[in-house]
């Protein structure tokens, strides 16, 4: 377990020190996480045996203990939150609304070249008998 916690936070370490050495402008954990992707791909072990998965493993059966940070900075900021509510509500459901008309545009371009996918042979719109 302490061998698996070491990798990820090792991954970490190294994805900060990359962003401060490169000035690329990306959370250095997320370039961690990227590295961290390549060495489970590299590596390719068994599941059962492997002490990143372990350890994986073992935080997402606690994975609601990490909102608990979140929901006290809501609480901590909620004078904010509350003097901003329209424009917030407004960013929220504007984003939600993009990323679902994104996704419909996305599904009938694909549907458009991929009409099989959908069920039918024939063009969007006609009838199959």
């Amino acid at each position: 377990m302490i061998v698996g916690l070491l990798w990820l936070l090792g991954c970490q370490l190294a994805g900060t020190l990359i962003v401060d050495a490169t000035g690329i402008p990306l959370p250095g954990p997320v370039v961690g996480m990227l590295l961290l992707f390549v060495v489970l791909v590299l590596r390719r072990r068994d599941a059962e045996d492997d002490p990143i998965i372990q350890v994986g493993d073992y935080f997402l059966s606690h994975l609601q203990l990490f909102f608990i940070p979140a929901g006290v900075g809501v609480i901590a900021y909620l004078a904010i939150i509350r003097d901003a509510a329209v424009p917030i509500v407004v960013a929220l459901l504007g984003s939600w609304l993009l990323g679902l008309a994104t996704v419909g545009w996305v599904l009938n371009l694909f549907l458009r070249r991929v009409p099989s996918v959908a069920g039918t042979e024939g063009a969007p719109g006609e009838e199959i008998e």
